[in-house]
């Protein structure tokens, strides 16, 4: 997918400890417990990425030689909300570097057949519209589970929406992209196409079998 193609809002973060961690995790010998902890340690490195902007403010304090005016965040904790389950692979080390965060859960399977997303579970903090909330999936692949998780939260009320992902394919960016424009979707790399399975090709398999060996 060339770089002219991309949507405005795909950002992506491309540091060479993310994409070597993300290259040992492709590899299809590296073992469950190896693959989940590369996975929480790239997931610290987009928290890092996808906060960025968080609003300040400033509160004075005193060191131990003066007063200042320090900056801190402004405004509720944000809300990180996991698309189940391989989404809590990403959960876990952002809640690393976010312990105070709310946490949020979308209970989601793609059909095999239609690959479209059934839900089985939501949950997450009826203040949802006063706090920023980053949605994490490892895998961006057809984007129908994804844009409809996010269409969930907007509906409980969220206005200030980010993606963060592992892995994208061309066609789910375009779907999230076309349906919440104003969601910007952080991802570590963007891979060729989808396969007729809807899996990322060259990918890493099914990540929720992966992080758990059910496979």
């Amino acid at each position: 997918m060339a770089e002219a193609k991309l949507p405005k809002s795909l950002v992506l973060v491309d540091h060479p400890l993310i994409l070597h961690k993300l290259s040992l995790m492709r590899d299809k010998t590296t073992p469950s417990a190896v693959f989940r902890q590369l996975l929480r340690e790239i997931s610290l490195l987009l928290a890092y990425e996808v906060t960025r902007d968080l609003p300040m403010t400033t509160q004075k304090i005193e060191t131990p030689l003066t007063e200042m005016d320090a900056p801190i965040l402004k405004g509720k904790k944000l809300v990180i909300v996991s698309i189940l389950r391989a989404g809590n692979g990403l959960l876990e080390g952002m809640l690393d570097l976010l312990p105070s965060a709310r946490i949020g859960h979308i209970g989601l399977y793609r059909d095999p057949v239609t690959l479209k997303p059934v839900e089985y579970y939501f949950k997450v903090p009826s203040d949802i519209g006063e706090r920023p909330v980053i949605v994490v999936d490892p895998m961006l692949a057809t984007g129908n589970s994804t844009a409809y998780a996010i269409q969930k939260l907007k509906d409980a009320g969220a206005k200030d929406v980010r993606l963060v992902c592992l892995l994208s394919a061309p066609e789910g960016i375009r779907r999230v992209a076309e349906d919440h424009p104003d969601v910007p979707i952080y991802t570590a790399a963007v891979d060729s196409h989808l396969n007729d399975h809807g899996y990322i090709v060259p990918g890493l398999g099914d990540a929720g079998d992966r992080m758990f060996g059910t496979k």
